[in-house]
């Protein structure tokens, strides 16, 4: 397949901020339920199942959003192959699109790269997080007379 690996940040990013924006317009603001809500459903304690399965009785929206969000997620989870994955994906992108649109959006504009996860179930997260950290280093190192302070900084940096 052509294209790379699809960024970590978008999808996710995008669905934390879709949800919100439903929870919001909804009116459910109960202390907790944000995390509630973007938590996996696999994650939650048994008292924070409860709690959502009350907060999706209060609006079948939300409750289809948060349905949507954890069955992208098996997506990832359950497909095996980059083709099966994206059969899947665009049999979702077809229920999404009312609750979703702007998701759906990015998604079909990453959707190769998103599918090629499946070749080797990697993202391109941990090369962010490790440009993000020189990033904050770079940020940190301003005044540095020579380079090899600089570098001596970024190899500190990353040493456990």
């Amino acid at each position: 397949m052509d294209g790379g690996v699809a960024p970590a940040t978008p999808v996710p990013f995008s669905f934390r901020t879709a949800i919100d924006q439903i929870r919001r317009q909804v009116r459910i603001t109960a202390k907790g339920v944000r995390f509630i809500l973007l938590k996996n459903r696999a994650d939650l304690s048994e008292q924070e199942a409860v709690k959502l399965t009350a907060i999706l009785a209060h609006s079948k929206r939300l409750s289809i959003a948060y349905h949507l969000k954890e069955e992208f997620r098996n997506i990832y989870e359950l497909s095996a192959t980059v083709e099966e994955g994206k059969e899947k994906f665009k049999q979702w992108l077809l229920k999404a699109q009312s609750i979703y649109g702007k998701v759906v959006q990015t998604i079909r504009t990453h959707l190769l790269e998103i599918c090629n996860y499946f070749i080797n179930r990697t993202t391109s997260g941990v090369m962010a997080g490790i440009n993000n950290r020189i990033k904050l280093i770079k940020r940190q190192a301003y005044g540095f007379l020579r380079f090899d302070n600089f570098r001596a900084r970024t190899l500190a940096g990353f040493s456990d």
